[in-house]
């Protein structure tokens, strides 16, 4: 079976949706059965593709804008995908867009629904999902959530039944094994040896206002609180508010590759995920595979990602959301604890995305 894959989110600084796309084609890439084929929809930066995709994956890429390529399909079906990656028996829209299709069956990856639920909080190419995602959704045989709660609000809205498919997202298995950084390594990046962390894009949806509000609670009861660090691409929206918090109370890391943010998470007292509405919830299951605790929104989706391991907290309550910081900073439940959070971090695996992903493509390509 020859399967296309949109790659665009392999270029560039990789959040989730990057290391979504990263881990699925490294694990189909070991699959028998098929054969993939990797484009990206881009004018520039197409040429690093070959170096992000593993050995054997071919790359097909003709350069075109982006943005043009959108425009196009929103209004009609050209050009098809195939013009870009030859024949193919199917094509995985992985980010959102699936792209007119000549003759291949045709997936598309729906990660969550905020261009609907929250659009003030998406960038304005985000925006083009209610156009774009619709249309995608009739060319495909077949469509991916990242959860079980995503799926339920896809078919509840598109009303498309069966063809909706979960495919949880799963952990790296160097998450296991990684150990906190020592004091020298945190001096020379300005971070502290304590400290609660955020991880993810600087973004509106991402409730980073509540959480510096709730910091802020938990300063004026304690002033050893320790910092804040947040780790992430600097993303959008308005400036953080932090004129009420004493200096140094919040410390911004930056971009993080996979080793350091793995070293960062295991030394976190608390990884904190205040999101106001998220598709998957990777960073929680990622901090529990390091046994690190976790504070996070009371969303669906937290509750399907991190079971009952989690101290959840309502969206806006920020009293709350303080009084579950300093619960976890006054102590993380020990050894028992930490074994039941990287325990249930194993359930998830990009092996079984892998291959729940590609019984998806053969139901597809009509097999």
């Amino acid at each position: 079976m020859r399967v296309g894959l949109d790659g665009t989110p392999l270029l560039g600084a990789r959040t989730g949706v990057g290391r979504y796309v990263e881990h699925l084609v490294r694990e189909l890439a070991v699959r028998d059965g098929l054969d993939l084929v990797v484009t990206a929809f881009t004018l520039r930066g197409g040429a690093g593709l070959p170096a992000a995709v593993p050995p054997g994956v071919a790359v097909r890429h003709r350069p075109a804008p982006a943005r043009a390529l959108r425009a196009a399909w929103g209004r009609a079906e050209l050009p098809p995908v195939e013009w870009l990656t030859g024949r193919l028996d199917v094509f995985h829209g992985t980010n959102f867009v699936l792209p007119p299709l000549r003759r291949a069956g045709g997936v598309v990856t729906v990660h969550d629904l905020s261009y609907l639920r929250y659009p003030g909080t998406v960038a304005a190419a985000s925006r083009r999902y209610r156009e774009l995602v619709p249309r995608g959704l009739r060319r495909a045989a077949v469509v991916l959530t990242p959860s079980r709660a995503v799926a339920d609000e896809v078919r509840a809205e598109y009303g498309l039944g069966d063809r909706v498919v979960a495919t949880p997202l799963g952990v790296d298995p160097a998450w296991f094994a990684a150990v906190p950084p020592d004091p020298a390594w945190l001096a020379g990046r300005g971070l502290p040896e304590r400290y609660l962390l955020f991880v993810g894009t600087v973004e509106p949806r991402k409730g980073l206002p509540g959480l510096l509000r709730a910091l802020r609670l938990l300063h004026d009861d304690d002033r050893s609180t320790p910092p804040l660090v947040l780790a992430g691409p600097p993303g959008w929206g308005p400036a953080l508010e932090t004129s009420a918090l004493p200096a140094g109370a919040v410390r911004t890391a930056g971009y993080l590759d996979s080793a350091d943010l793995r070293r960062v998470v295991a030394g976190a007292a608390a990884l904190a995920f205040p999101s106001r509405y998220e598709g998957f919830g990777l960073p929680p299951l990622e901090a529990f595979a390091t046994g690190t605790p976790v504070v996070a929104s009371d969303l669906p989706v937290v509750r399907e990602v991190t079971g009952d391991l989690a101290e959840l907290v309502a969206v806006g309550d920020d009293a709350g959301l303080a009084a579950a910081l300093r619960k976890v900073l006054a102590g993380d439940g020990g050894p028992v604890a930490r074994a039941a959070r990287q325990a249930h971090a194993r359930a998830f695996s990009w092996t079984a995305t892998a291959e729940a992903t590609h019984a998806a493509y053969t139901s597809a390509a009509g097999g």
